[in-house]
């Protein structure tokens, strides 16, 4: 794996940052989503940002489930000042209660008819920043890695409705896309249970591809700052696209001996299938069978941004999380796998 700054070292600088450059406090809006891979980011945006000294009221989707994590947590904003409030992002009568805003972070909308009252709002308030949280996932398959803004996206995706209409607007927007999301306080844990799940128990491995292809696993606060990061960038953050990733870079089978090392086991087998010629009802695979990772180059240049957590570090957190949820004792079956390991035959 490639290093990053250390993480002691990016709070001290972000803490000296937020002295010299947060001159200019903003009042400010999340939309947040009631979960996902992006429902920790919202979380760590309000947190840093009123850290910072900015005035933060967070709107939760109303169907949220707020006994799971991460929104059990939301009285560790409240503590800080943040305003809690549930509303429909996609009624006008919600935002009337709210008053004016001079930003909005908008990680909702998956389409134009789902931001449309949002974005006209911003408009009428006339805000500074308009931070929409996108996906890496638009952009159109290719060869090209790592995936630089300027690649071709899928013109069916529903983030470039919005990204769009929001320049239709004439908005001062940044349109921001992650992928492969973890953290402390995620609800959707796919991406590394799926391994955990199956070294602590011993079990084989299946993994879709040679095992080599490259991906990035960025922590939900590395997001959040890259968000955060548009309130100090001003103009140099309007109307455009930025790739919301680590730089760090990691193999699968790698992530598997990490996984392995850090449950204290020994790595189990691991069985590497053609997804072409393994006939399944549904995909096991957390991640893609071939490189998939973008380029944070531009973040980095324009906005100042780092990343400022180490996935091996974050990893044995995360893992602490996964055995106080008593996933390690609990009974598991795994029917994919057999599907998988029956189909292939240097395993059978």
């Amino acid at each position: 794996m490639f290093s990053v700054a250390s993480p002691l070292m990016g709070r001290l600088a972000r803490s000296r940052a937020s002295l010299a450059a947060h001159a200019d406090r903003f009042k400010v809006l999340i939309l947040q989503n009631k979960g996902g891979g992006h429902g920790e980011i919202g979380y760590h945006l309000a947190s840093q940002l009123a850290t910072d000294g900015h005035s933060v009221t967070l709107l939760g989707d109303p169907s949220t489930k707020k006994d799971k994590l991460p929104f059990s947590r939301y009285g560790d904003l409240m503590g800080k000042g943040v305003t809690i409030k549930y509303g429909d992002a996609c009624d006008p009568g919600t935002f009337q209660e709210l008053g004016d805003f001079d930003a909005v972070f908008d990680n909702i909308s998956k389409n134009k008819d789902s931001c449309k009252v949002a974005a006209d709002k911003a408009k009428e308030w006339g805000v500074k920043h308009y931070g929409y949280v996108s996906s890496a996932g638009m952009y159109k398959p290719g060869v090209i890695f790592p995936m630089a803004e300027s690649l071709p996206v899928k013109e069916s995706a529903g983030q470039k409705e919005v990204e769009d209409y929001l320049n239709s607007l004439g908005l001062p927007w940044s349109s921001f896309r992650p992928q492969y999301i973890y953290g402390p306080l995620t609800n959707k844990r796919d991406y590394l249970d799926y391994f955990f799940d199956r070294v602590v128990r011993g079990r084989p491995v299946p993994v879709a591809g040679n095992g080599q292809q490259l991906v990035t696993l960025t922590h939900a606060a590395d997001v959040a700052s890259m968000l955060g990061s548009v309130l100090d960038a001003g103009e140099r953050a309007h109307m455009k696209v930025f790739n919301c990733a680590t730089d760090q870079l990691i193999t699968v089978d790698d992530l598997i001996h990490v996984c392995a090392k850090i449950a204290g086991v020994p790595t189990p087998r691991i069985v590497h299938y053609n997804p072409n010629e393994v006939k399944l009802e549904k995909k096991a695979f957390p991640f893609r069978d071939s490189n998939f990772f973008v380029a944070p180059d531009r973040a980095k240049a324009e906005l100042g941004w780092s990343c400022q957590h180490d996935l091996e570090k974050e990893l044995k957190a995360y893992f602490e999380g996964y055995r106080a949820l008593g996933k390690t004792e609990k009974d598991m079956s795994f029917p994919i796998d057999d599907a998988i390991l029956g189909q292939v035959p240097q395993y059978v």
